[in-house]
C-alpha cells in the first residue's frame, strides 16, 4: 500500500490549498474523463450493466446508453425536476472552473491542456447528459438513491464506479459510512465484477489513513488492488481502487 501515500506534485512544494466546498457538488464530467481515470476499456463496459454512483450531471451513463449498453446511474441529485437538476449542474460547472481556475497552478495540466479546455469538457458533457436526462424514461435510469442504500437487486451490475465522492469527502462522511457504501456496492455487483473508485484522497488532498484497514475488512467479499489512474490532475497524486467481487 505504499505507493499510495505519496507527497505533493511538485518536490518541494508545500502543501497545496484545500478545495473550498460546501456539501457535495454535482459535476458534470465527460465520459473521455470516466474511460482515462477508471483505466476503462471497451470490454469493461461491454460485460453491462453498469452503475455510475454519485455522476451528477456526468455524460458517461448517456453516452453508454447512446452506444447499446445497458447504463444507471445513482444520486440524490437527481430527485429534482428535470430542467432544475440541469440547471443547477450548470451553475456547479461556474463555480466549480472558478475555484480551479483561482489556484490553477496546484493541478496538473497534462490531461486537460488548460482550465479552459477543462471548462469547455464539462459544458459539452453536460449538453449530452441534459439531452438524455430530458428524454423519454430517463427516470428509470437516473435513479434518485444515495450510498450506502441502493435500491437494485443482488449481483445486478457488472461493473460499478464512483468518480469524485466516496474518500473524496471524508471529512464529512467517516470510516463507517465508507465501509457500508462499499460493501452496498460490492452487494450490487454480479461474482467478478468490478468497482473502481477515483480519487483516494480528500478534498484537503490528504490520503485517507483507513483505507488500508477499510481494504481488509472486505478481503472477503472482493479483491483489492491499486491501480495508476490514467488522469492526473489533483494536487497531490492518487491511485484509483479497483475492486473485484469475489464468487
Amino acid at each position: 500500500m505504499n505507493e499510495f501515500h505519496e507527497g505533493s506534485r511538485i518536490a518541494g512544494e508545500g502543501k497545496p490549498p484545500a478545495y473550498p466546498q460546501t456539501g457535495v457538488a454535482n459535476t458534470c464530467r465527460a465520459f473521455k474523463e470516466y474511460e482515462a481515470m477508471f483505466r476503462l476499456t471497451e470490454a469493461d463496459w461491454q460485460a453491462g450493466p453498469v452503475l455510475d454512483v454519485a455522476g451528477g450531471g456526468s455524460s458517461f451513463t448517456a453516452h453508454l446508453r447512446g452506444i447499446g449498453v445497458d447504463a444507471y446511474a445513482a444520486d440524490p441529485f437527481y430527485a429534482g425536476l428535470t430542467e432544475q437538476v440541469i440547471a443547477d449542474a450548470e451553475k456547479e460547472i461556474e463555480v466549480s472552473s472558478a475555484k480551479i481556475a483561482a489556484n490553477a497552478n496546484a493541478y496538473d495540466w497534462s490531461f486537460y491542456g488548460s482550465p479552459e479546455q477543462h471548462r469547455k469538457l464539462r459544458e459539452q458533457s453536460l449538453r449530452r447528459f441534459a439531452e438524455d436526462f430530458r428524454s423519454e424514461g430517463a427516470r428509470e435510469r437516473y435513479v434518485a438513491a444515495a450510498l450506502p442504500s441502493l435500491p437494485f437487486e443482488d449481483g445486478f451490475f457488472s461493473l460499478a464506479v464512483c468518480s469524485h465522492f466516496l474518500f473524496l469527502y471524508a471529512d464529512a462522511f467517516d470510516e463507517r459510512f465508507h465501509t457500508a457504501a462499499i460493501e452496498e456496492l460490492l452487494r450490487v455487483l454480479k461474482p467478478g465484477g468490478q468497482l473502481r473508485i477515483y480519487p483516494l484522497v480528500t478534498l484537503k488532498w490528504e490520503p485517507i489513513p483507513y483505507l488500508p484497514k477499510l481494504i481488509d475488512r472486505v478481503a472477503g467479499l472482493a479483491e483489492a488492488e491499486l491501480v495508476p489512474t490514467g488522469l492526473p490532475f489533483t494536487p497531490t497524486p492518487s491511485s484509483l481502487l479497483r475492486l473485484v467481487k469475489l464468487g
